[in-house]
């Protein structure tokens, strides 16, 4: 596996799709923050996005689509001297799968959001903006334009299991829109993401993630990614943020904590499977890394478990 697909296999990436959004008219809509990454495309018409702490608003045309990745409440219309309505009651009034505001059809909207793991927000939102724009002009979306097209397709004439294909098309979405926002440039993200800009950096996270149970050091590092020694050790620090064997640290830990929370493995079996040679030496780094030992996080995570299973429901 590659890092990118690493990262979204561990934080259990999922995608739940919304009532599209048609409008017309004078016409604005107010939307709370939102729970994981919201994402809309925009199928037909123009309008703006207005996200709160970030920056002028955006104009969206015909074809374009955008992920929030900060939970900051945003706001899409056609007027900026419209006055905002809830989203709230506009799509709990949704028929059919359609929620409608303002007068005529002239935009629709199709969207929904992404939610992840607990470690998401580490892992993978921060490294990014809290906006990412892909314009439908640009040479990079149309790759998006089939993902795009088939969900709707799905959401409109409503095929069998039309739901579940059109959800794992939307994570299809996000992987293409994350694909097409690093060849940006590692300047457009940050963290381990950007390193996957770099072509040299890119190969070394990507021996890591293949086999992080091999004893890796910098030199063979270097070597798998053609390059000194000292060259990697300074790429990899000044693009990721650290050096490449605290970065594979990093995610053995993850990978440690996945299992622990998962699994019933013992210490033993998972400190092999993730690169250390004994239950003694996953237990040091596990707890120099999270502050915690490998037993107390998962009893602390299993206690969660069965205390979540216990709460009446409703």
């Amino acid at each position: 596996m590659d890092p990118l697909e690493d990262v979204l296999a561990l934080l259990d990436t999922r995608s739940h799709l919304s009532a599209s959004l048609v409008a017309g008219g004078r016409w604005a809509v107010r939307f709370e923050a939102p729970h994981g990454v919201k994402f809309n495309a925009v199928r037909r018409g123009t309008c703006f996005l207005r996200v709160a702490e970030a920056g002028e608003p955006i104009p969206l045309v015909e074809g374009d689509c955008y992920l929030l990745t900060r939970p900051l409440e945003f706001t899409l219309y056609s007027d900026a001297d419209a006055v905002p309505v809830e989203a709230g009651p506009i799509f709990a009034a949704a028929e059919s799968g359609v929620a409608r505001t303002g007068e005529g059809k002239d935009v629709l909207l199709i969207g929904g959001r992404f939610s992840f793991g607990d470690r998401a927000r580490a892992l993978l939102l921060d490294a990014l903006p809290p906006v990412i724009h892909i314009p439908a002009g640009s040479g990079e979306a149309g790759t998006l334009q089939w993902a795009l097209t088939q969900i709707d397709q799905e959401l409109q004439h409503r095929p069998m299991a039309s739901t579940l294909v059109a959800q794992h098309l939307a994570v299809v979405m996000l992987i293409h829109v994350l694909r097409l926002h690093l060849t940006r440039g590692p300047h457009a993200v940050s963290g381990w993401l950007a390193g996957l800009a770099d072509p040299v950096v890119a190969t070394a996270l990507t021996s890591m993630h293949t086999t992080p149970e091999r004893p890796w050091t910098v030199a063979e590092l270097a070597r798998a990614s053609a390059v000194s020694r000292s060259t990697l050790a300074a790429r990899f620090k000044d693009t990721v943020g650290q050096g490449p064997l605290d970065y594979l640290t990093g995610w053995r830990i993850e990978l440690a904590s996945e299992r622990l929370r998962k699994g019933t493995e013992t210490l033993a079996t998972i400190a092999r499977a993730v690169g250390y040679g004994s239950e003694s030496a996953l237990s040091s780094a596990f707890k120099r890394v999270t502050g915690t030992s490998p037993r107390t996080y998962r009893n602390r995570h299993r206690a969660g478990r069965q205390a979540a299973s216990l709460e009446p429901a409703g």
